[in-house]
């Protein structure tokens, strides 16, 4: 069985239901498929298998997805390395990179999109050109600067509220609230 397309990836996220669909769904695009609900068995897993890829939840229940970068990187050196998340913030995407991972995605998210991303396949010419500059509503600079103090402070809520000068309770309500789109619209 010596396939060329068929790739190894490691799936970790402790939502069940979305890693069974998205597992299936890169088992249909010539992916092997292994799963974890946890950063142990992730590890076990990427040792055990020798994975090309890893497919990384930023909230894995108590743990961080962040903190567990280094570890899959130690554990196997060339992995590469996606990391999912239902909070997006530059922060995070920033912290994700500089941990090693190669690539970031704001769920909600497709099998393609996950299998672009793995692959390097960011759309060709179009990944030379500049970004567009705009300037994100406040709201979103603040709920990205929550996000990096937090991940500073390794997710710790009292010593993230001490920092920000903030009331643990209202840094918990700022933390609960979706961030702000920045394509703009109305809320």
């Amino acid at each position: 069985m010596n396939n060329p397309s068929l790739h190894r990836v490691v799936l970790i996220d402790d939502d069940t239901v979305f890693s069974s669909v998205l597992a299936r769904a890169l088992g249909a695009r010539g992916f092997t498929v292994e799963t974890a609900a946890d950063g142990a068995r992730a590890v076990s897993l990427v040792r055990e298998h020798a994975p090309d890829y890893a497919v990384l939840d930023l909230k894995l229940g108590a743990e961080s997805g962040l903190a567990l970068i280094p570890e899959l990187l130690a554990a196997r050196p060339g992995l590469r390395i996606l990391l999912l998340t239902g909070y997006a913030s530059i922060a995070t995407a920033v912290e994700a990179i500089k941990r090693g991972a190669h690539d970031y995605l704001a769920k909600p998210v497709d099998a393609d999109q996950v299998v672009a991303a793995l692959l390097g396949e960011g759309g060709g010419e179009d990944d030379e050109a500049p970004l567009e500059v705009h300037t994100p509503p406040l709201k979103r600079l603040e709920w990205e600067h929550i996000q990096r103090v937090l991940a500073e402070c390794d997710n710790n809520i009292s010593e993230a509220a001490r920092r920000l000068g903030l009331h643990r309770r209202t840094l918990q309500r700022k933390l609960a609230k979706r961030p702000v789109r920045e394509g703009g619209g109305g809320s």
